[in-house]
């Protein structure tokens, strides 16, 4: 049975880490969410994503508006996570993602999930599935 709680080990909070992200990382959104990731090597014990979400003050004054979209957006994660770590399983990284809200008003939790849903799905196939079906390089005859 898939484990729907977001444990802190899950969680993304080194700030070199997230700046690294916007610096070096890649993205793609699927509205009303954009995703930035990037991977390092698996640690023994880690889990395979840390995840944090950010909603730009600019688009929502109040502290309570901002909180409440990311208690939203990291509800649709915890409960479609476990798609993505089935998928991970045995796969030597760990990836960092950091998801933004770029959406100018608050949208129903429903049309929240539903973007997470896709954002898991392209993530893992367009970046992880890709990577690892690659064929092995060939040495070159000599």
């Amino acid at each position: 049975m898939p484990d729907f709680t977001f444990k802190k080990a899950e969680r993304l909070k080194s700030l070199k880490v997230i700046g690294g992200l916007f610096k070096g990382g890649q993205s793609f959104g699927v509205y009303p969410l954009r995703l930035f990731w990037s991977a390092q090597p698996l640690e023994p014990g880690a889990s395979p994503v840390q995840f944090t979400v950010s909603v730009a003050k600019k688009n929502f004054k109040s502290a309570v508006a901002r909180n409440r979209i990311k208690r939203k957006v990291r509800e649709a994660w915890r409960l479609n996570k476990h798609r993505l770590y089935r998928k991970l399983e045995g796969n030597p990284q760990q990836y960092a993602c950091m998801v933004l809200y770029v959406a100018k008003e608050d949208l129903p939790s429903v049309q929240i999930e539903k973007a997470m849903q896709t954002m898991i799905h392209l993530f893992y196939k367009k970046n992880i599935a890709t990577a690892t079906n690659q064929p092995k390089a060939e040495p070159p005859l000599s």
